[in-house]
């Protein structure tokens, strides 16, 4: 994560607190930063908690960021004894007049590629030309919030030329067994052969990994060699280790062996992650159900999150966890999405699914019911549920989750039995 110093002092004007609350649809679309360094300069307890804000975002996990409370002048007095960073972000409420007078001396201590940012009380026209014309890299009108201040670092150091990134979408279960690497898989197969996209399954239970045999294949390499030579990855290693499922979907197979441990740090799949972002325009991550750090970095990274629970009392408990420290650690992206699934095992007791949702308070994206025949026959034959049964009602639940997951504007209607009739029946229990 960013490396934050705070220094509290109380300001003379707070930023709009509207501006501050969390905007997540107006930063998906902006791609990670660079390894920069930035300084800020805030004024008003507003402004520090913005950019408090902006340090907790994913996007910024490479970004050294240090808050400061000053003004311009304290920028100077600072920057007059130390080099200064990749960007300087200024708050100021000096009237136009006077503004470039009072950065003359930060202009006479910077760095010539030291970008600028400065946040302002005036809209002004005239002065915004002012201080591009004066090597100003940005000027925003107060008040802003995060979005806006992550959006303006983003058009300075982010090169609009370059190639879109892929959708990282990670699945985890609350619990072991309750399903997340069939939905894993299944959604995978359906996103690309529903949208004939170019998708990669990375399978990153590498000891005990189960995508290559619900896909019928033995591949001699796999996503363990990536791990262990993150100095040999690149596009051309990638493509060697990449085994073909079908015409737009490739596996990143886990050894599923016992010949070593397999123990990572936090950054440990990271390398693979950023490589398949540029590669791949989907990335579905098939997450293990244990918690460590190299878990917690994966999923605090990605675009989407998939939590997947059974209906008892373990995976209440364990879904909660997940959502509360979920939230904290992703503070700017959407609620991970719940799938409640095997519901109505015969004579086993569960927690109603309204009941286990309000608690979470969360609403499911699906309710799979318990189909022992239809999934352990895909399981038994390396196929997937709409390989076996395209009509069944949960091959249909799979192709709306395909939807959501990829943010695809509209999701196919229902049709008769599937998840709407389903969530129809469960409501009148």
């Amino acid at each position: 994560m960013s490396t934050i110093d705070y220094k509290i002092e109380t300001g003379t004007r707070d930023t709009d607190a509207s501006l501050d609350a969390m905007r997540p649809a107006e930063v998906e679309h902006l791609r990670p930063l660079p390894r920069i360094s930035v300084h800020a300069f805030c004024e008003t307890e507003g402004m520090q908690r913005v950019m408090e804000r902006c340090g907790q975002d994913r996007r910024m996990a490479k970004v050294s960021l240090r808050i400061n409370s000053g003004s311009i002048a304290a920028a100077a007095n600072m920057f007059s004894t130390v080099s200064t960073p990749n960007l300087i972000i200024l708050e100021t409420a000096t009237e136009p007049r006077l503004l470039l007078e009072e950065l003359a001396p930060l202009a006479s201590v910077c760095d010539p590629s030291t970008k600028v940012i400065l946040i302002g009380r005036y809209n002004d026209i005239p002065l915004y030309r002012e201080l591009i014309r004066n090597g100003i890299s940005e000027y925003i009108v107060a008040p802003v919030g995060m979005p806006d201040v992550m959006g303006a670092i983003a058009a300075i150091f982010v090169d609009p030329e370059a190639e879109p990134l892929g959708r990282n979408i990670a699945f985890i279960g609350a619990k072991g067994g309750c399903g997340s690497s069939t939905l894993a898989h299944n959604c995978a197969w359906g996103i690309s052969n529903l949208f004939s996209t170019e998708v990669v399954l990375a399978d990153l239970d590498l000891p005990f990994g189960t995508a290559n045999i619900n896909f019928d294949q033995d591949p001699p390499q796999g996503i363990s060699e990536a791990v262990f030579a993150p100095e040999r990855l690149d596009e051309v290693f990638l493509d060697r280790l990449l085994t073909k499922c079908s015409e737009h979907l490739s596996l990143l197979a886990a050894p599923s062996m016992l010949d070593r441990a397999y123990d990572f740090e936090a950054g440990a799949f990271q390398p693979i992650l950023e490589i398949l972002q540029r590669n791949a325009p989907v990335t579905v991550l098939d997450v293990p159900h244990l918690w460590s750090d190299w878990t917690r970095s994966v999923l605090a990274d990605v675009d989407e999150v998939v939590i997947t629970a059974v209906p008892d009392l373990a995976n209440l408990r364990n879904a909660k966890n997940l959502f509360d420290v979920l939230k904290k650690i992703r503070p700017n992206d959407k609620t991970p999405h719940l799938v409640l699934n095997q519901v109505g095992m015969p004579k086993r007791p569960e927690i109603a699914p309204n009941d286990f949702c309000d608690s979470l308070e969360v609403t499911p994206v699906a309710i799979i019911p318990f189909d022992a025949v239809l999934f352990g026959n895909a399981a038994n034959s390396g196929r997937m549920i709409a390989e076996i049964d395209k009509k069944a009602p949960v091959a249909e639940i799979f192709s709306q989750l395909a939807h959501l997951v990829t943010g695809r504007a509209t999701t196919k209607k229902a049709k008769k039995g599937g998840l709407g009739k389903m969530l129809g029946m469960l409501a009148r229990k």
